[in-house]
């Protein structure tokens, strides 16, 4: 295809109102991020969070920043940083630092540089900031100087702090200091107090209304420690009747009884997953970074573990993320999976409602708790605005099925699956095709609601954007993949077989109609979508790999669909790009127009790998890799820009994207099971590895605690021969076995 012509695009008449605007670039800050359930903080490498325009430092609950303002000073002055990172298993910050040359107290010699060492550690818990600062006095005299702790909030809704303008606000309330804390609050529109409490101790010398001052005297070699306990606390978290005042144990004890507990709670949630060890020192960093992310992002639910989608803009409930997420991640922990099929179906649309995008059947998109969601100021209080969650509830429900063999843990989740099917009949499918559609109800919903959701994402070759309803390829994957996976449950669960062979003859109607409608023989691709007219948008874009992932597209094409997505013009040599090079609104700078993003490059690796090609899921798997080794912490981002991967130099950062974001994190994780091949059948109590390909650079890889019920096994792959892989059972416990088929 020759390139587009340089002439001017349609002019933005249809923006998401609701897009990231902040004007600071994360990527340029490399925060330090923390998460813990509903909170998360954004710090900088000192372990400050300092007020800046545009800027997304701070520690916040629920979708509300509880503090704009955390810094500690010696002397008035910031100490200076030796040493910044967060731990293996992302659950604490430590940062080192020393002081800078201080003036002395009154009467007192001033303090040179480098001779006070300062630690800070810090972790969340329960809607709690704990930090230890631990001081030690290196000089051969005694060293005396203030040490001070300034803090302050803008108590702002999350969707202020990613840009959007508010014409109101409600009643910030002035600071009230104690000897031992500050308290701040503020009161919103919708009426709910929200508070932010911080307790220290020892008691510091002075405190006001925005800082606590401690008047230090430190003998040579002595140390000292100082605990700041900062609680997050809204009128949503307590139940009717709490009390707000609940009487605390001393802060020390607090932060070594909730470090403890974390631990713990992390220990549990390793030892219920796999984990996988190369001869490859960086891409064990990787997965070992994946999987501390995927934990600090899992939130405990009443459901089992849920991942939150990213830190900051999306630390939340999000239907698509966490679906994708689980099944990214299924061979390794299908816990999680079940936690997400179970939390999400508790949420279900019962009802219709168009502000919400909500119909009877439909599974979240979004949830929010802040005050501009109570308001509705956003639609996103729960939102269902997603067209491609809810057949993705039913697809991941059939694959815990074959990966578990569990059905009785269906059976209280038939209804909800078939409730989704009735949706995908009823509701999705709008104008009666046999294609499900979306369309907006209201014009505060999202514009696009497949997992490209920016405005500008479907377009038609000439850069016209597609006006709806639309019909988007791979959501008629999805679908396919939701049909079939009805259709092994009810036979699972012993329903009727006249059930689930219609479900099987529903989706073999889709596939026979998809292929006669959506395949473009000129493109060698299927198209984006379809628009409301029915006009196919015959768009190179990622979308088309998403139909091998869902089984949908005829084998012969499968082929045409794979070379397409590993030419130059998709494959940046990173990942593959959200649309090709030679598409008229290709950006590679864009959110989703020619950007990279893991999770996408992943799973059309996995549906490369369903149809065969396995070598290259490798060539995605070894992009994705060499990618994170050029990046912070080895952290694979929500996404990156899509320019080609040159010799010497890392991916372009995005500048607001998220990190950690989680199907980000999951995607080496769902890549490399594609490459080995992977699969279980609990029947007969047999993992498989299917033509095993290993990535390049990557010569052994050990599984070990794949889990089927109660028994767990250790497996090693070796490469062989050129590129042939053997296998050799390490460790087996309990009824199971593996086989390798070449």
């Amino acid at each position: 295809m020759s390139a587009p012509q340089a002439t001017a695009l349609p002019a933005n008449d249809g923006a998401d109102a609701h897009s990231i605007t902040a004007s600071v670039s994360l990527q340029e800050m490399r925060p330090r991020v923390l998460k813990g359930d509903d909170t998360f903080a954004v710090l900088n490498r000192d372990g400050d969070a300092l007020p800046m325009p545009g800027g997304p430092e701070g520690l916040y609950h629920r979708d509300t920043r509880h503090l704009s303002r955390l810094e500690l000073t010696l002397a008035g002055k910031p100490p200076l940083l030796l040493s910044s990172a967060v731990s293996d298993d992302g659950a604490m910050l430590t940062c080192d630092l020393t002081n800078p040359d201080l003036p002395g107290l009154p009467g007192q010699p001033s303090i040179e540089k480098d001779l006070l060492h300062l630690r800070r550690s810090i972790f969340l818990r329960n809607g709690y900031c704990y930090e230890r600062i631990t001081l030690r006095n290196h000089a051969a005299q005694p060293l005396r100087l203030e040490l001070a702790i300034r803090v302050a909030s803008d108590f702002a809704d999350l969707f202020e702090v990613r840009g959007e303008r508010r014409a109101r606000r409600g009643a910030l309330h002035p600071p009230a200091a104690t000897p031992a804390g500050i308290t701040l609050a503020y009161t919103g529109l919708d009426e709910k107090r929200r508070e932010t409490r911080l307790r220290f101790e020892p008691r510091p010398g002075r405190v006001d209304a925005e800082t606590a001052i401690f008047e230090l005297a430190l003998a040579p070699g002595e140390r000292r420690t100082l605990l700041v306990e900062t609680h997050c606390i809204s009128d949503a978290d307590a139940a009717p009747g709490a009390e707000r005042d609940e009487p605390r144990e001393a802060a020390g004890a607090a932060f070594l009884r909730a470090l403890w507990e974390d631990s713990r709670a992390r220990r549990a949630a390793q030892a219920r997953s796999a984990s996988v060890v190369t001869a490859d020192t960086g891409f064990n960093e990787m997965i070992g970074r994946s999987v501390a992310d995927l934990a600090m992002l899992s939130t405990h639910t009443p459901h089992g573990p849920f991942p939150y989608a990213g830190v900051p803009w999306f630390s939340t409930v999000f239907g698509r993320d966490s679906l994708v997420t689980a099944w990214l991640t299924l061979w390794l922990d299908p816990a999680l999976a079940l936690g997400v099929l179970r939390h999400l179906a508790s949420m279900q649309a019962t009802e219709s409602d168009a502000a919400a995008d909500a119909e009877p059947g439909k599974i979240l998109h979004e949830m929010r708790h802040g005050e501009m969601a109570d308001l509705g100021e956003v639609p996103f209080g729960r939102y269902y605005g997603s067209v491609d969650s809810t057949p993705l509830f039913v697809a991941l429900a059939g694959a815990w099925l074959d990966r578990t063999g569990e059905a009785e843990a269906l059976r209280p989740l038939w209804p909800n699956i078939e409730a989704a099917l009735g949706w995908i009949e009823h509701y999705g499918d709008r104008d009666g095709d046999g294609f499900v559609e979306y369309g907006r109800r209201t014009e505060t919903g999202l514009a696009n609601q497949g997992w490209k959701d920016s405005w500008d994402s479907i377009s038609h070759a000439d850069g016209t954007l597609a006006q709806g309803p639309i019909a988007l390829c791979e959501v008629q994957a999805y679908v396919y993949a939701a049909w079939q996976a009805a259709a092994r449950i009810a036979r699972a669960l012993g329903l009727p077989e006249a059930r689930a062979a219609a479900m099987e003859a529903k989706a073999a109607a889709l596939r026979e109609r998809f292929e006669a409608t959506f395949w473009c023989e000129e493109l060698g691709l299927y198209a984006l979508a379809l628009d409301g007219t029915k006009h196919r948008c015959q768009v190179r874009a990622s979308n088309a790999g998403h139909v091998l992932l869902g089984a949908l597209a005829a084998p012969e094409r499968a082929a045409s669909v794979a070379r397409h997505l590993l030419d130059g013009s998709f494959h940046s040599g990173w990942g593959i790009r959200t649309l090709a090079t030679t598409e008229r609104r290709y950006n590679p700078m864009s959110y989703h127009n020619g950007s990279v993003w893991p999770h996408d490059t992943a799973l059309i690796g996995m549906g490369l790998a369903r149809y065969g090609h396995r070598a290259a899921a490798a060539r995605l798997l070894e992009g994705l890799s060499a990618a994170a080794g050029k990046l912070d912490l080895r952290r694979l981002p929500e996404l990156f820009c899509g320019f080609p991967r040159r010799g010497g130099q890392g991916p372009t950062a995005y500048p607001v994207a998220c990190a950690p974001q989680a199907w980000a994190a999951a995607a080496p994780i769902g890549l490399l099971g594609a490459c080995l091949g992977l699969s279980f059948d609990p029947a007969a109590r047999l993992v498989r590895l299917n033509r095993p390909v290993l990535p390049a650079g990557l010569d052994r890889v050990l599984l070990r605690n794949l889990m089927l019920g109660t028994a767990s096994i250790d497996i090693e792959l070796t490469r062989a021969n050129g590129d042939s892989v053997a296998m050799n059972v390490a460790r087996r416990s309990g009824e199971i076995a593996a086989v390798l088929l070449a």
